[in-house]
Formats: structure tokens, C-alpha cells, sequence
């Protein structure tokens, strides 16, 4: 199904009928990737008694099973600003458009001492502000399948440098996806200079007005070596949870010329 699709700044045509998926599927055990030094996540039947919530254990009509996850530790997700915050934000409510104009661009994070940076020359010699882009897609090299079921807890995963992150916002990016556990430093003592940059917080206590309430930042994606790097039509879809943060399914759809 072919559809046009207008923004602000452009006209485009898509088909909706081959979507690109670049999240990262949960399950339970550790072929999902994992960080921030947690466990698997677990999909597990709920046991009343004798009677287990599994139909392949002959106890039950239907699977009625639990599942347990850390949504920053366990595979795609989409956070607002209320994860580095005092006061509780959502991002069921600050994520209120879900289709964006996009682009994806290809990095080798730079080596600096015993880190691996995505540096703001990097950045700006791949994405400028006279582009219009709504959305930026971040995939790092090299890329291999490894990511998909990698643990990267105490692993120092490359990160955005903060000047990257702010220049990033002073374009007018408002939906920054990477294929990364966070934006930041793994052990960065909470500095958060990435997030915060992004997201204009000045102050967790005291949020100041001016911060990007509506802006989203999407962590642990997946997009594959055959998807060539170039404008998209984004949707991202989350789960509504009143919480910081929501696991997620990005989807990608190639803008015919």
C-alpha cells in the first residue's frame, strides 16, 4: 500500500507494505542483549497450585505467563527526559506523534584513551541543519550480529560525546535512535552529559522550562548491513506504560524517489 506522506518540510511517498523493522525482539534468556549488570529478562508460566499457565505442560487451556524486564536493560526501548529527572515524567505522555522524517548515517566511533566516542565532527559532517530531519538514526561500526545478543555490562560501549548530543538538539533533532545501551559513558558517575545535552535539562530538581519535554532518546536498536544508510520515514510504536521509559519497535520505510 503506497501512501504520500507530508511534513513540514517534505513530500514523500512510502509503501506501507514493506516495513523495516531495526528493534530488538525480548525474550527470555540471554540471547537478548542485556546491560546495566542485570540478569536475563524471564517469560515464565504462572503456577496457582497444580495448575500451570502453559499449554505445552498439559494444565492449562491457554499460556498465561509472566514476564520480568528492566525495559533500559533488555533490548529496544524509548525514553523521555523524565529518566534523568526528579519529577516523574512519562513517556506515554510525552511521546504524542509517532511517524517522523528521518535519517540514518553509518559511524566508527573514534578511539580516545580506553573510549570509543561518536564525536560532534563526525556528526556534523554527516547530518546538517538546512536537511530538516525530525529524527536521527545512529548505527555504529563495525556492525555485527553480536549486538543482538550482546552483555554489555562492564564492557564500556562506545557513547555520543555531549557536544555531539547538543549540536544534535540545536538542529532540531527531536528523536535520537542508536544501536548502543545508552547515549553516555557506562561509568560516568551519573554525569549523563549526553542525555541532559539532549534533552536541554539543566537541572534534575527543577526542570527547567525550556527543556525538550516532546523529545525522545531510543537505545539498544538493530539496523541490519543490507539497509543502506539514507532518509526514512520513521514510526516509532511503544507500549503504554506510565513510566520513563517503554520498550519499542521502531520501523523504517524506504522514501521512494
Amino acid at each position: 500500500m503506497k501512501a504520500t506522506i507530508k511534513t513540514a518540510h517534505h513530500q514523500f511517498e512510502v509503501n506501507l507494505n514493506q516495513p523495516i523493522d531495526i528493534s530488538l525482539p525480548l525474550q527470555g534468556n540471554t540471547k537478548n542483549p542485556i546491560a546495566w549488570y542485570l540478569d536475563a529478562p524471564k517469560i515464565t508460566p504462572v503456577v496457582m497450585g497444580d495448575w500451570v499457565g502453559a499449554v505445552a505442560q498439559g494444565k492449562s487451556s491457554t499460556n498465561f505467563f509472566n514476564i520480568e524486564f528492566n525495559p533500559h536493560a533488555h533490548g529496544t526501548h524509548t525514553e523521555c527526559l523524565g529518566h534523568i529527572t526528579k519529577q516523574h515524567y512519562s513517556i506515554q505522555d510525552t511521546l504524542k506523534q509517532f511517524m517522523f522524517y528521518s535519517k540514518l548515517i553509518s559511524v566508527t566511533p573514534e578511539s580516545k584513551n580506553e573510549d570509543h566516542i561518536i564525536t560532534l565532527k563526525q556528526i556534523e559532517n554527516l547530518i546538517k541543519k538546512e536537511e530538516n530531519i525530525e529524527a536521527l538514526l545512529i548505527r555504529t561500526l563495525p556492525n555485527t550480529n553480536s549486538k543482538k545478543t550482546k552483555n554489555y555490562s562492564h564492557t564500556n560501549p562506545p557513547y555520543l560525546d555531549s557536544e555531539a548530543a547538543k549540536y544534535l538538539r540545536n538542529i532540531g533533532i527531536q528523536h535520537l535512535l542508536i544501536d548502543l545501551p545508552s547515549v553516555d559513558k557506562e561509568k560516568d558517575n551519573g554525569a549523563l552529559l549526553a542525555h541532559k545535552a539532549f534533552w536541554n535539562v539543566t537541572s534534575v530538581e527543577n526542570v527547567n522550562e525550556d527543556a525538550r519535554f516532546n523529545a525522545t532518546i531510543t537505545e539498544l536498536i538493530f539496523v541490519a548491513n543490507d539497509i543502506i544508510d539514507g532518509n526514512y520515514l520513521l514510526n516509532i510504536q511503544i507500549a503504554s506504560f506510565v513510566n520513563d521509559a517503554s520498550p519499542s519497535k521502531p520501523i523504517l520505510y524506504a522514501i521512494k524517489n
